[in-house]
């Protein structure tokens, strides 16, 4: 197919033209296979686009409609949950956990509070190795594994990025504070985007299978190419099996994590890491956490505590997994000298391969991106980067 300019759909609002110009550049130029972008700006969605292809072979172009895995970008979606629930008086991020899941405080983790387990703090980054999808589908074993796990380290004194595990731990903590005892799947879908109007799968149904794009992995020499988008630490974490970088960041038996794109994977709830949505989704979602909550009904005082600075561990922000130093809050990544995006108020959550989305309260702005061929990059996916940036420069000549 040389030669055949890669199909571009939707639509962007006066004044946002270079955001689509960007974005079918990167589509031209050959970095992307297929990708969303979406920005919705005092409550408008201002940028709604999707472009490129759905498949490796580029026979299947990507819509509207297209629905894609963004890895841990669906963190910042499990965190929206919890501050909804938080909002609705299911518990206060000041709670210890074990309050409301009495068996989480064996080994010590009895005085874990949900604000430090939401801000990676509490130690247990690290859940099991090899997990099949049936480990994880037998939710009462994986319950009573979470509660039993020793800490990685002293609760509070650390954090270190709860990379797969902490979806679960959220979960759980909702599940048991929910009067509909909802899982976190459940409770996205029914509580944040159907009042949206929009579509974002914790456990994808079956009938949702032929919208979803393929996953590109990369390869072995785009990761020895781009060995620098990674922190040093990390990388000598992962060449190491007992590490606990590495238990935190592989625990599945999968050889890499486009593997969880299979169906298998799609249909279980992985909270941290398998959500399965829209850009456009994302951004609404964003969105209404940029503002006044509406049409989610969470109060001002928990959108403030997200617009605020997190509470850091007494050890400082050097990250124990991936070995630079990092800033979490209630379950969202905030901005630091490493990976600056929107303002300070700014909260949000990067995925593997490339995606992020985020919200910054002081722009009212909500943002998206969303590709289906992944990248190196831990935060700052040049692809992604690019967009945010030409979004930036559209709101400052606004």
């Amino acid at each position: 197919m040389s030669g055949v300019e890669p199909p571009v759909g939707g639509r962007v609002a006066s004044g946002f033209e270079p955001v689509e110009s960007v974005f079918a550049e990167s589509l031209r130029d050959g970095d992307e296979l297929g990708a969303a972008c979406a920005v919705v700006h005092r409550g408008e969605l201002v940028v709604d686009l999707w472009g490129g292809y759905r498949d490796a072979d580029r026979t299947d172009p990507w819509t509207g409609e297209t629905l894609v895995l963004v890895f841990s970008t669906t963190k910042g979606v499990a965190a929206a949950a919890m501050a909804h629930a938080r909002s609705q008086g299911r518990f206060e991020y000041g709670d210890r956990v074990a309050d409301h899941w009495p068996a989480f405080a064996q080994h010590g983790k009895g005085d874990v509070t949900v604000r430090q387990l939401l801000g990676h703090q509490a130690g247990v980054a690290a859940v099991g190795r090899n997990l099949t999808p049936a480990d994880v589908a037998a939710r009462d074993s994986l319950v009573a594994r979470l509660a039993a796990k020793a800490p990685d380290w002293e609760p509070g004194t650390r954090h270190g990025y709860h990379a797969w595990s902490l979806g679960w731990y959220e979960s759980e903590l909702l599940r048991r504070t929910d009067p509909a005892g909802r899982t976190l799947g459940t409770y996205v879908a029914e509580e944040l985007f159907d009042p949206l109007g929009e579509t974002f799968h914790i456990g994808l149904p079956e009938s949702a299978d032929d919208r979803v794009a393929h996953v590109e992995p990369f390869g072995p020499f785009d990761a020895l190419r781009n060995l620098g988008a990674f922190p040093p630490r990390m990388l000598l974490g992962l060449a190491n099996p007992f590490s606990t970088t590495s238990r935190a960041m592989n625990p599945f038996d999968v050889s890499t994590p486009a593997e969880l794109n299979a169906p298998e994977w799609r249909r279980l709830e992985i909270p941290a890491g398998n959500g399965v949505g829209t850009a456009r989704a994302l951004a609404r979602l964003y969105g209404a956490l940029a503002t006044d909550g509406d049409p989610l009904g969470i109060g001002r005082e928990t959108l403030d505590a997200l617009a605020a600075p997190g509470t850091l561990p007494t050890r400082g922000r050097r990250d124990v997994v991936l070995g630079t130093e990092t800033s979490y809050s209630l379950g969202f990544w905030k901005p630091f000298d490493g990976f600056a995006f929107g303002s300070e108020a700014a909260f949000g959550a990067p995925g593997a391969g490339g995606s992020f989305a985020f919200a910054d309260p002081d722009r009212d702005l909500g943002f998206a991106y969303t590709p289906n061929r992944m990248g190196t990059h831990v935060w700052d996916d040049p692809r992604e980067l690019r967009l945010r940036r030409a979004v930036e420069a559209c709101l400052a000549s606004r």
